[in-house]
């Protein structure tokens, strides 16, 4: 398996432990778009506490790649992905999360 494979797989598995279900197609075109910090340990995850990480999602990858800038309704999206992971949870993986916010505000097309 090649080192995407095995992030993606790592992202699949993830899911399934916090029994999510994932279409893995959508899942690898998502991830293929994060680059480089799929595979940093600490790109990798999402810090759903640190304000300025939120602030960079919110601007870049939702209001930049996917369109979205309700904040009221992204803050909710958001709230909803971080309880699914589960709040004891430090493995909020980012293309797992960016994959759960594309489902989310239906942006599916923005992979096609």
């Amino acid at each position: 398996m090649s080192k995407f494979d095995d992030a993606v797989a790592k992202n699949v598995a993830e899911a399934k432990k916090c029994g999510i279900k994932v279409n893995e197609d959508l899942l690898a075109k998502v991830a293929k778009g994060l680059g480089p910090s799929l595979y940093k340990a600490d790109a990798e995850k999402v810090a759903f506490s640190d304000k300025a990480e939120m602030d960079r999602l919110k601007a870049n990858f939702l209001g930049k790649k996917l369109g979205v800038t309700d904040e009221a309704k992204i803050d909710k999206a958001l709230a909803e992905i971080k309880e699914q992971f589960g709040a004891a949870n430090r493995n909020k993986l980012r293309a797992l999360t960016y994959y759960l916010l594309v489902k989310k505000f239906k942006k599916e097309s923005l992979y096609a």
